[in-house]
């Protein structure tokens, strides 16, 4: 499953990480930048280390899980 992981930075200039599921792809890295600065202009989530003051990275994240399925003992 994938997921769009959006990095900012919180006044104690420590990372803090937001996932979304299922992003619409091909990602706009503009709307993507955008939305991060919304998010910090509106003060739309807060972290133990205090508000959001700056944008750090966003990423996806694709995870495959494969299950192994093991011979009987």
């Amino acid at each position: 499953m994938k997921k769009l992981e959006l990095k900012f930075l919180n006044e104690d200039e420590r990372i803090v990480t937001y996932s979304l599921e299922k992003p619409i792809e091909p990602v706009d890295p503009v709307a993507v930048g955008v939305a991060m600065d919304e998010i910090i202009t509106q003060n739309a989530f807060t972290s133990s280390g205090g508000d959001l003051v700056s944008k750090k990275s966003a990423r996806i994240v694709d995870r495959t899980v494969e299950k192994i399925t093991l011979p009987e003992s």
